[in-house]
């Protein structure tokens, strides 16, 4: 999707068309919290980007318009749109809210060709949402990805099999997955800053540059290979969801606010869907492509975003206190999953787990009314260190 959340924003407000829009925390003048979701293309223009601190967007366009991010409004309109992708084939695998691969192999009969099949969801997704999204087609995610993201808004491209290399030759070294602006200036003080001039060192060469690891991995997306399928939510083994900050971070704060924002939106997806988890995985990733994962089992199997907040904070703070190197990303992924049951077992200081989703259902209800800044899990914004004491207005059973 383009713009997403700012563009649902802007369909609901008409006013806001042309102006910048910043999604995210309030900026408070510049000393606001928290970081940014997603900021509308005229805001991108004054270098305004997601999963920036909302303090840095306020000071490069404090003119822009800034609202709360009000996620019930994002997921109606969510699922509105992957009910046409379902329409078309049933192999859709989300990504986000607002991105997905689709498999559309078995379409050609009954739709036309892929580019065909990409036009019609194109087309429905105007005119059931009144929402543009971008489209690349290709012969494996991750050429279809680089290619969705070329013509925005409402763009599409088209590569077909066989010309991946080509295709990939002339575009920026920044445009490989794992590649951010630390490893791209690795890369540029190596004289590659063409992802096809990537393919002219020997692999020796740029394992003993950059690390074995991380060599082999660019050398195989330079190449356009990426032999993954294409896996429905349906016969997913696991549903997560990560963030990739503009600037490498050790901010507790702002790494505490991150997890409980995706804690809460995997836990949403997790009821949505009817699923608990008995393992939460935490992903998070140094600069360069030095990514780890840790896992920590959850007994009873939970969907409750608190929960999974307080295993993933838990397991960040051991790599934060082993390790003093800033963070590029952290994710949190539900594994193991299984059918949600009522147990009826009391825990959590006497709650049930059955109370615990009537209280779900209740949060969830509020923040669709109200907007999804109305309630805040207060264990997730709590200032800390010995000088921050004192909770922020929210909202906690625990």
């Amino acid at each position: 999707m383009d713009q997403f959340y700012a563009a649902v924003e802007i369909k609901r407000h008409p006013d806001l068309k042309g102006k910048p829009v910043v999604i995210g925390s309030d900026p408070k003048g510049g000393k606001g919290r928290g970081v940014v979701s997603t900021a509308s293309y005229e805001a991108r223009k004054f270098g305004v980007r997601s999963a920036m601190p909302v303090s840095t967007a306020w000071r490069l366009c404090p003119s822009a318009v800034f609202l709360p991010v009000d996620m019930e409004a994002y997921i109606a309109e969510s699922e509105a749109i992957h009910k046409i992708f379902e329409s078309v084939t049933p192999l859709v695998e989300p990504i986000s809210l607002d991105e997905a691969f689709l498999d559309v192999t078995g379409s050609r009969l009954v739709i036309g060709d892929a580019e065909t099949c990409a036009r019609h969801v194109q087309s429905e997704v105007l005119r059931v949402t009144g929402l543009s999204c971008s489209v690349g087609v290709a012969s494996n995610k991750f050429i279809a990805k680089v290619a969705s993201d070329l013509r925005k808004p409402a763009g599409l491209v088209v590569v077909p099999p066989g010309t991946e290399r080509a295709f990939l030759a002339p575009l920026e070294v920044g445009r490989l997955w794992g590649v951010g602006k630390v490893a791209e200036g690795r890369l540029h003080a190596l004289g590659i800053k063409a992802i096809g001039a990537l393919l002219a060192w020997p692999e020796e060469a740029l394992a003993q540059a950059l690390g074995q690891a991380w060599a082999g991995h660019l050398l195989e997306l330079a190449r356009g290979e990426d032999v993954r399928d294409v896996i429905s939510e349906r016969d997913a083994k696991s549903v997560g969801r990560e963030t990739t900050y503009d600037e490498d971070t050790r901010d507790v704060e702002l790494l505490r606010q991150t997890l409980g924002d995706l804690a809460e939106d995997v836990a949403s997806r997790l009821r949505r869907h009817g699923w608990v988890c008995r393992t939460l995985q935490l992903k998070y990733r140094f600069e360069g492509f030095e990514t780890h994962t840790r896992q920590r089992p959850l007994s009873p199997a939970s969907d409750h975003g608190p929960e999974l907040f307080s295993a993933g904070w838990n397991e960040l703070r051991v790599v934060l206190k082993a390790d003093r190197r800033k963070l590029r990303l952290v994710g949190l992924s539900a594994m193991n999953l299984e059918e949600e049951r009522s147990t009826g077992q009391e825990e959590l200081f006497g709650a049930s787990r059955d109370k615990l989703r009537r209280l779900d259902a209740a949060v969830d209800a509020v923040r669709k009314k109200h907007g999804d800044e109305t309630l805040k899990r207060a264990n997730q914004s709590l200032e800390t260190g010995p000088r921050h004491r004192k909770r922020r207005t929210g909202f906690s059973p625990e």
